[in-house]
Parts: structure tokens; C-alpha cells; sequence
């Protein structure tokens, strides 16, 4: 849990200049987040609402919800230990590799003694998926969900803004009594530092996830940061079409390289492969060398030593990644 994620530039500070390790665009432009939140700092001299009502029933409002089918997080990760809890009776499954916080999720609250022949599964779902990029098509999904339903499918959407491909909508899964859909403020405006996520699903599986979560795990600024990113809905990214494309001239410049070896992506972000040495020592190069932090992706279950990710940034930025690894494989 936490220990070994993406964005770890706090290790390393003023060393980095570009980072590749996130899989949002490091380069949104918050000014006026910043300046509206400095006007609202006054905020911080109260409680939050103890369950923050305000930008849920903005979020329904946008969504064509209501707010009972709709949980605000303290990002998508509070959502994913809250399913895990709720549901800590029923036997997952995990398809590897995949973001870790499930199996953490799992391992802290899974009664393993409940699994047995017969038992309910729940299912958990990263799509697109990180750390590969790749989606699930909708149709397969819907089909998926509809075949069982007694299974419960946790479907975590975090980066559908990144992507073009077709994915099940809010307005459509609440109609389905076993699937919750994750989403991602944090990923979709650029805001890692303030974490907002939210769930929407039938009334009566938020009514029942409402149990389980603290009061105030909202913090008062988020709340203020989430209203109004909703109002004014900035693209904190370039254009998506544009950004795609820039992100598959980037993975294709990695793969002429010799000794590299990068996966096809739906998304913003890419799964690579060393031939020789680990990604742990290219990573090590490349801070040292030339301040570009790099996911190592040694960590997620399935993946090797030998495994990075990166997601594409300005193209200046990428053709410096792309030189850099040329100067760690070739040197």
C-alpha cells in the first residue's frame, strides 16, 4: 500500500526536470485553482461537511444523477479500501497486472475463510488499465456484467478522459444492480496533491458504502477545488486527439530503439520492456543524468525487473526521454 507508486519526485526534489512517472500531464496549468483556493483559505478554520454534499449533488447535477447513486472520496483509492471492506466476504479476482491498491485492499480486509464453491465474486477492473494502457471494450464489458449478476464488478475508470476508446457511462451502469464505476478528479484536472475521486452506482450499493466511510475524509479545500473544477471544467491536458497522437510517436520512437521494447496503449501513458539490465538502474541513469524521473514498473504482480512506464508529456520533453534512453541502452 502507498509504498512504490509513480510520482515519487518527492525522493529526489530539485533533481528533476521532466516527469514521466505519473500518468497525468505534469505541465496543467492551475493558476486559477490556485488563486480561487488562496481567496478561500478561510475554509480551513472550520469543519468540512461531514460528507461533502455540495460537490456530490454538482457532480449529479453534471451527471444527469441523483445524488444518492453518487460517493465523493478522498481520491479513487478511499473508494477502492471502502469496496474491499464492503465486500470483504465475497472471493475477488484480480487480473494481473494492474494497479496494486486492489490486492492491497483485499489483503487488508478479505475473510479468506469465506471462500469456497459457490461463494459470490467480485471483480476488479482497471480501464483503461494501468500500467498497459489498454481498454476493454464497452460492449464486452456490458455483456460481462448483464451474464451474472451476482457477481459485483468494480470497474475503475480513473483515466476515461485519457482515452478515445468507448466506455460504459455513469447514467447507464447505475442501472446495473452489481457494477460501481470509479472516477478520477485527481487524474482528469491534473491535481495528484488534492485527492478527489467518486463512485457511482445503484442507490442501494452507495447507501451501503456510505457505512463504511469516515467523516470528514473530505478535506474542506478539496471540496472547494472540486466545485470548482465543475463549474469552469478546464482541460488541464492538450487536446485529446492531439495528445493520443503525440503519445504513439512517442511509443514508437522507444521501440526503434534496440533493446526496448514498448507495448500498443489505448491511452497517455505506455508499458515498456528492457532487453538487458533492470529498469531500476535506466531510472538511476536517468535522474542522475539527465533529471527525467521514469516509472519502474518492477512492482506490479506479473511485471519484471526489466518493466517501465512513462506517459507522454510536451513533445520537447518526450524527444529528451527518447534521447536519454538511447544514452542508457547504448552507452
Amino acid at each position: 500500500m502507498i509504498e512504490g507508486h509513480g510520482d515519487d519526485i518527492y525522493r529526489y526534489r530539485d533533481k528533476i526536470r521532466s516527469n514521466f512517472s505519473s500518468n497525468i500531464f505534469s505541465h496543467a496549468d492551475l493558476s486559477g485553482l490556485k488563486a480561487h483556493l488562496n481567496k478561500r483559505l478561510d475554509v480551513i478554520g472550520n469543519y468540512p461537511e461531514p460528507e461533502p454534499y455540495t460537490l456530490e449533488q454538482m457532480l449529479a447535477e453534471r451527471l444527469g444523477l441523483s445524488p444518492r447513486q453518487i460517493m465523493v472520496t478522498n481520491g479513487a483509492t478511499e473508494a477502492i479500501y471502502l469496496i474491499a471492506q464492503l465486500f470483504r466476504e465475497r472471493t475477488p479476482e484480480v487480473y494481473s497486472p494492474t494497479f496494486s491498491e486492489y490486492e492491497s485492499a483485499i489483503q487488508m480486509f478479505h475473510n479468506s475463510s469465506s471462500e469456497k464453491e459457490g461463494n459470490p465474486h467480485i471483480v476488479w477492473l482497471c480501464n483503461p488499465n494501468n500500467p498497459d494502457g489498454k481498454v476493454i471494450p464497452k460492449a464486452e464489458l456490458e455483456r460481462q456484467i448483464k451474464a451474472d449478476f451476482s457477481t459485483i464488478y468494480v470497474i475503475d475508470q480513473s483515466y476515461a478522459n485519457y482515452t478515445l476508446a468507448s466506455l460504459p457511462l455513469p447514467h447507464e451502469m447505475v442501472q446495473m444492480p452489481n457494477c460501481l464505476l470509479l472516477h478520477s478528479m485527481t487524474k482528469r484536472y491534473c491535481i495528484p496533491g488534492l485527492r478527489l475521486g467518486y463512485v457511482t452506482a445503484v442507490e442501494s450499493l452507495i447507501e451501503q458504502l456510505r457505512h463504511f466511510r469516515q467523516p470528514w475524509s473530505v478535506n474542506a479545500l478539496a471540496i472547494e477545488a472540486g466545485c470548482y473544477l465543475l463549474e469552469y471544467d478546464i482541460q488541464n491536458f492538450p487536446p485529446l486527439t492531439e495528445y493520443l497522437a503525440e503519445t504513439q510517436r512517442l511509443r514508437s520512437a522507444l521501440n526503434e530503439i534496440k533493446g526496448v521494447t514498448v507495448q500498443e496503449t489505448q491511452t497517455n501513458f505506455m508499458l515498456a520492456r528492457l532487453e538487458k539490465d533492470t529498469a531500476a538502474e535506466m531510472k538511476e541513469f536517468l535522474i542522475q543524468h539527465y533529471g527525467i524521473l521514469i516509472r519502474d514498473a518492477s512492482n506490479f504482480t506479473g511485471l519484471t525487473a526489466a518493466h517501465f512506464r512513462v506517459a507522454t508529456q510536451t513533445r520537447e520533453e518526450n524527444d529528451r526521454l527518447i534521447e536519454a534512453v538511447k544514452a542508457y541502452v547504448y552507452r
